[in-house]
């Protein structure tokens, strides 16, 4: 919005063609989001402390069960600024931006009505798994099969593989499906990490900013040509929803820091998951998601493993899953799991950007 209304003014006055500057507009979606959630968590937070609180598993950690009354549903906050300061900033004229933010915006309703029959309506069980997944299928699948549709270059749907500079590998229709994977993949694993104070809301602020990057050089023809990265018009202009990301990201862990005053829940899980899920689909960085995206990935493979194992041998392979509940019962406090992990993601997030130049 306030991208239009700047460039009506530049024809009145030079200067504010300033704003038609990518960089300048995300360094603006960072901060505009940012005031947003400090502006509003507090007020926010006191009201969904009303509408319920988050409940503790009675088999997890003994230092978890301080945590019962917490509110959640803080996603609620990440989800506000992150789309005003989207449409404030972004071109809205974009096809691109428009994906991700209705994407985003789907994942956290279906986010919302988990927790809203867990906390307001007394289901502890939420939303079926199976139900679950059917919506967020819906969702990914109608992402997929528009951008399909409406690609106007090869690059838009090419499988890409980092390291190789000719390796572009025309998926067809199989595009349909790899883009389902990843959305609702990214969705699941983010929601998985989410279980201490911060320990999902960093990794995907860091993963959000790189992704960020990577928007801004396919979106732009001579640094995509100069990296040997797939050209896709029009990304340049994720680098807005990106830098709003972030000063959501960074808002919402300002309250969600240990000791947390308010959990993400669902609604900002898996909205946070689906839009890194999109954002590497859009600028084809499937592969770097999962490097970069380590932690949700490992978080996720411990599950798996987990569950595979107490099935087939009746064992289990880990103290307790996610993996980093493991950690917080051979003896870690909250706070190390916590601070490593981020660590780890600053670590993989690193290799993800080298593959700009290692080719």
């Amino acid at each position: 919005m306030l991208y239009f209304l700047t460039n009506w003014l530049a024809d009145w006055y030079g200067p504010f063609r300033v704003f038609q500057y990518l960089t300048l507009r995300a360094i603006l979606g960072v901060l505009t989001a940012l005031s947003i959630a400090f502006v509003f968590g507090p007020p926010l937070i006191c009201r969904l402390g009303s509408l319920g609180r988050q409940p503790i598993r009675q088999d997890g950690p003994q230092n978890h069960f301080s945590k019962a009354g917490t509110p959640t549903m803080g996603g609620l906050l990440i989800l506000l600024a992150l789309t005003l300061a989207t449409l404030l900033w972004a071109d809205l004229r974009n096809r691109q931006v428009w994906v991700v933010l209705l994407v985003t915006l789907a994942f956290g309703a279906i986010g919302f009505a988990d927790d809203y029959k867990k906390l307001v309506l007394g289901n502890s069980q939420g939303l079926s798994a199976r139900r679950k997944l059917f919506w967020q299928t819906m969702v990914a699948l109608a992402a997929a099969g528009f951008l399909y549709a409406s690609a106007k270059v090869q690059a838009e749907t090419a499988y890409i593989i980092p390291f190789f500079k000719q390796v572009n590998l025309d998926l067809g229709w199989g595009f349909i499906p790899l883009t389902w994977l990843v959305i609702v993949g990214a969705s699941n694993a983010v929601n998985l990490t989410d279980g201490l104070d911060g320990l999902a809301i960093l990794p995907a602020v860091l993963v959000g900013g790189a992704l960020g990057i990577f928007a801004y050089v396919s979106g732009n023809v001579n640094f995509a040509n100069y990296l040997a990265v797939p050209h896709v018009p029009g990304t340049g202009e994720l680098v807005v929803f990106c830098g709003a990301l972030v000063g959501a990201g960074l808002g919402f862990l300002w309250f969600n820091a240990y000791p947390a005053q308010v959990f993400m829940g669902d609604i900002g899980a898996l909205a946070l998951g689906a839009s890194l899920g999109t954002l590497a689909v859009l600028v084809r960085q499937e592969v770097v998601l999962m490097v970069m995206g380590g932690v949700f990935v490992v978080e996720t493979l411990s599950v798996i493993l987990q569950v595979a194992s107490f099935k087939l041998t009746g064992r289990r392979i880990f103290r307790m899953a996610p993996l980093h509940h493991h950690f917080e019962l051979k003896g870690w406090p909250e706070p190390r799991v916590i601070v490593r992990f981020w660590i780890i993601t600053v670590i993989l997030v690193l290799i993800g950007l080298a593959t700009l130049k290692l080719r």
